[in-house]
């Protein structure tokens, strides 16, 4: 695993890079990542609700604070 891609996801997220972000979306190899990402620039692109918004972004942001939790 490549911890370093879950770091890149919170500032990016943080920065609204969208398109940085849309690059690691690409490149990394960790497949639930991908799709978690994916998930998040959808809804934040189109017209949704905020709370559709929130809720991919949570989802995102657990899944992050998970796979960060596995490198101890």
């Amino acid at each position: 695993m490549d911890y370093t891609d879950y770091d890149r996801v919170l500032y990016y997220v943080h920065r609204s890079d969208w398109t940085n972000l849309l690059i690691l979306m690409v490149r990394t190899k960790d497949h639930l990542l991908s799709k978690k990402i994916e998930h998040f620039l959808h809804a934040r692109s189109f017209p949704n609700s905020y709370s559709a918004v929130e809720k991919t972004f949570y989802t995102l942001f657990h899944y992050v604070e998970y796979a960060n939790s596995l490198r101890a």
